[in-house]
């Protein structure tokens, strides 16, 4: 699913119009982004948690040379599933 058919997809169950749903879900985003970069976690009752994970270095390889290449440490964003989330996505 694209962003558009997205935003068409909330804002139809929202009753809302698809430009002022789209800055809800672009602020929405943006708000998340900025929570996550300054090191804080965002928990959300029901659907997970966004949070930013410490990766370490590590030595990786060139695909093309086979060269050893020093990768390193970066925090990376990352999000686990909520139980409600995890039980909704197994259903059958």
């Amino acid at each position: 699913m694209k962003k558009s058919e997205f935003v068409a997809l909330v804002a139809e169950k929202a009753g809302l119009s698809k430009k002022d749903t789209e800055k809800t879900i672009d602020a929405v985003f943006e708000t998340i982004s900025d929570v996550i970069a300054s090191g804080d976690k965002l928990q959300i009752s029901g659907f997970g948690t966004f949070e930013t994970r410490q990766r370490a270095a590590r030595t990786g390889h060139n695909p093309r040379t086979g060269e050893e290449i020093a990768i390193a440490a970066a925090n990376i964003p990352a999000f686990k599933p909520g139980k409600a989330l995890k039980d909704k996505v197994d259903a059958k």
